[in-house]
């Protein structure tokens, strides 16, 4: 054992010590089938290592201990010829002279709050049909909707049984709702098509044996491998949570919904885990003084770009994709992690599951600077060319040209008052493909748009503190900020790029002011399903603008030539752009261009429409005054309505914009013409 932490940094970081224990097998853990069981582990400074055995995951007492052989690559084996399923384990490992009890790091199963983990027979674990269970049909558009799970069915109102609400369960629950739709029927009708789940792996901040008043987002992992059990329905037997969060995620499959997991691969809830434990100092960056480095703010940073820190969270990714049937990854402070193992797990998935199959994005920065390894690279923005395109990065810059800083309560964006915002919404449209941010990125297809996560406040409060002031009361309906939330979703939702929004946000979601709220209780947290009913308004424009972003291929295309489809961007005054939008595609599109106008300003616009264009050989006309189909506009939304109700045909020179609005307009194609689809 090397006696400073500078000698340790150096040793691990070092090409003699990968050549020596770097160990690719996928086989770590505790490896059960009906004839045997196999336990290895990965502890190459380890002396000796033992394996105790219990029959229940609360009693001390051991019920059989053994000693497990020293393998190459720092490999530790030991093998039952049977099959221990259900049964309790730890390790004593000795180093230095040392010895120390852990639980295991790479545990598929675990005890109640994760101390100790467990064998598990992971097909004994599988609902019924969970073998046949498969993905939705991709959707021409993926619409990612971010969610907790305790938040989503917490509520008494959710219509969700007792038993099941801030459960793995309430997702499997059908017709909730008795005057409204809530829950899986809600999101149903709401259209979205992908659900970004919050972290459930096993976390550290609730106590699994507590009461259900405890509350926490969950991001802080003790067991990478395991389902949290605070979400299950039984917390004394460890198979219960794997078996209801596969049927989580079966349920959502069967509703026509992909599911994303949110993972936490930058630190641990303590510096003091079972990484930490098997391989002393290895799996945490240090600064040079010695001290942890703290880019995460949390204490402990993971040390991406070591072989073997890279090789766990890989598998991790991998492990959680096959078992469980994950159809995307969201990774939290993705900039602590490297652009060289970004791209590997993209890489091993497309290869296991075909290109771009799964859907992979993260935050592409970190809360602090952290130490790299040598010859990596951090995935954050200004990196964002080094990234393979299949690797999405949050738009931060989307998000406050919009609504302004998630920083300062009081600082708007375009939609609420700030000025000279126009360049900057414009360039936002493109996924900044045409410049304007600190990062190029290869293509629209690697942005995320969206104007609020869990993190900050939710786009009500920021509205209502930044229009109304520090005293304004949350739960009142202002008009001026209704109109604005509108306008918020409707630019976001006309911007080229990927699309994600917060729960709640179409229903007016209000934390009453608190923008931190990882550990308020669950009543500030869950979603009130009585606000879908009282800004049932604002659910169906946001309603409407996903049924239509679907039908809109010139904003879909995330080519890296799609920004070539924005023409002619304007600004028209303070608070006011447009820009037209190409909108052919290789399959009929009902309108083969689109006008786009975003009026952010006090005061109604009239906006000239886009110029004739000579009718080609042999184009009907459509009115007795000789105006040809590209006279004709239809309005597809404006500030009150979306989803193509508004067929009204325009076919003069302007068209007026309300105060405060957007509005969408479609030229028909000649099969549009043709059919009046």
């Amino acid at each position: 054992m090397k006696n400073s932490i500078a000698e340790s940094m150096a040793f691990f970081a070092s090409e003699e010590f990968d050549a020596r224990y770097q160990y690719d097998g996928k086989d770590l853990g505790a490896g059960c089938t009906d004839e045997s069981t196999v336990f290895k582990v990965w502890s190459p400074l380890a002396e000796r290592i033992e394996l105790r055995l219990y029959r229940d995951g609360t009693s001390g007492e051991i019920w059989r201990r053994k000693e497990m052989k020293a393998g190459p690559k720092g490999v530790w084996e030991l093998e039952f010829r049977e099959n221990l399923h259900g049964m309790y384990y730890d390790y004593l490992v000795r180093i230095g002279g040392k010895d120390t009890p852990t639980a295991d790091p790479y545990a598929v199963g675990c005890n109640c709050n994760g101390g100790r983990s467990m064998v598990v027979d992971l097909r004994k674990t599988d609902p019924p049909g969970f073998a046949q269970d498969r993905a939705p049909e991709a959707a021409e558009e993926s619409i990612i909707y971010e969610l907790h799970i305790k938040d989503f069915s917490y509520d008494p109102e959710s219509g969700v049984p007792e038993c099941y609400r801030g459960k793995y369960k309430a997702f499997t629950v059908s017709g909730t709702g008795e005057e409204y739709p809530t829950c899986v029927e809600y999101l149903k009708k709401l259209g979205i098509t992908h659900v970004h789940l919050l972290p459930f792996f096993d976390y550290g901040s609730v106590d699994e044996a507590g009461d259900e008043k405890q509350f926490n987002w969950g991001y802080d992992p003790v067991n990478y491998n395991v389902p949290e059990g605070s979400y299950a329905t039984d917390v004394s037997d460890g198979t219960v949570r794997i078996r209801e969060c596969k049927e989580m995620i079966q349920a959502l499959h069967e509703n026509g919904i992909r599911v994303i997991m949110d993972v936490v691969y930058n630190h641990t809830h303590s510096n003091d885990s079972w990484l930490q434990r098997m391989v002393p100092d290895y799996y945490y960056r240090y600064q040079e003084d010695g001290s942890l480095a703290n880019g995460s703010a949390c204490g402990n940073d993971i040390a991406a770009g070591r072989a073997m820190v890279d090789n766990y969270i890989a598998d991790s990714v991998m492990y959680w994709a096959k078992e469980y049937h994950m159809d995307g990854f969201r990774f939290d402070l993705m900039g602590l992690l490297t652009v060289e193992l970004m791209n590997r797990i993209r890489r091993e998935l497309d290869e296991a599951f075909g290109p771009g199959e799964k859907m992979l994005y993260g935050e592409p920065w970190s809360a602090d600077d952290s130490p790299m390894e040598d010859g990596t690279r951090a995935a954050q923005k200004e990196n964002a060319g080094y990234l393979n395109e299949g690797i999405g990065i949050f738009s931060d810059d989307t998000r406050d040209a919009i609504k302004g800083s998630v920083f300062y309560a009081g600082e708007p964006g375009f939609v609420n008052g700030a000025q000279g915002m126009e360049a900057s919404i414009l360039q936002a449209v493109t996924g900044w493909k045409d410049g304007g941010a600190c990062f190029m990125p290869k293509s629209c297809g690697q942005i995320i748009n969206y104007v609020s996560a869990h993190d900050n406040f939710t786009l009500w409060d920021k509205l209502v503190l930044s229009m109304h002031g520090e005293k304004a009361d949350f739960d009142r309906r202002y008009e001026d900020v209704l109109a604005a939330n509108k306008l918020a979703a409707f630019i976001y939702f006309t911007c080229q790029g990927n699309l994600f929004l917060q729960a709640g946000e179409e229903f007016a979601r209000t934390k009453q002011g608190e923008d931190n709220s990882y550990c308020s209780t669950p009543e500030l947290n869950m979603l009130q399903w009585h606000r879908t009913v009282e800004y049932g308004e604002l659910v169906e424009y946001y309603r409407g603008l996903v049924s239509l972003r679907k039908q809109l291929p010139g904003l879909c295309d995330k080519s890296p030539s799609a920004n070539r489809r924005i023409m002619d961007g304007k600004i028209h005054g303070d608070g006011v752009v447009s820009f037209r939008v190409d909108n052919k595609a290789s399959r009929p599109s009902r309108w083969e261009e689109l006008f786009i106008i975003y009026n952010a300003s006090p005061e109604e616009h009239a906006i000239g429409l886009p110029g004739h264009v000579e009718p080609a050989a042999g184009k009907s006309v459509l009115s007795e005054k000789g105006r040809t189909q590209d006279d004709i506009w239809e309005v597809l939304a404006d500030g009150n309505e979306t989803d193509c109700r508004k067929k009204t045909g325009i076919t003069g020179n302007r068209v007026r914009v309300a105060a405060g609005s957007g509005m969408l307009l479609g030229r028909p194609g000649p099969e549009g013409a043709r059919t009046g689809e």
